[in-house]
């Protein structure tokens, strides 16, 4: 969840900080500085000279993957009736634990209704 949070907030500004994840995430400072020195550990951010973090190429690799399937699977559950407030917490939880082949047949099957 913290890549992706990185990602979203990237988007949204120029720059990224460990007090705009707490904010965004509703965690701890501590928390949130224990994740991002795991993160660094594994090479998916990096900060530059200023602070501000960034994502490394494996970190971007893995929050756009994880960012897609929330969209995806979001706007599935919503276009099953689903409301907008639960089926993004529903996409948060399925989005890390869904297999490729489910979440690429659930993809398949949102095209065909788009063609």
């Amino acid at each position: 969840m913290y890549l992706e949070t990185i990602l979203i907030l990237s988007g949204r500004s120029s720059v990224v900080r460990a007090v705009d994840i707490c904010e965004y995430m509703g965690y701890s400072k501590p928390s949130v500085s224990r994740a991002l020195s795991n993160l660094k550990e594994g090479d998916y951010v990096k900060t530059d000279d200023r602070g501000f973090i960034l994502l490394t190429e494996s970190g971007r690799e893995v929050a756009e993957k994880i960012y897609e399937r929330h969209t995806v699977i979001s706007s599935f559950l919503t276009s099953l009736g689903v409301g907008e407030k639960t089926a993004a917490d529903d996409a948060c939880k399925i989005e890390h634990h869904i297999s490729d082949e489910s979440f690429e047949a659930i993809k398949a099957y949102i095209n065909r209704g788009k063609g």
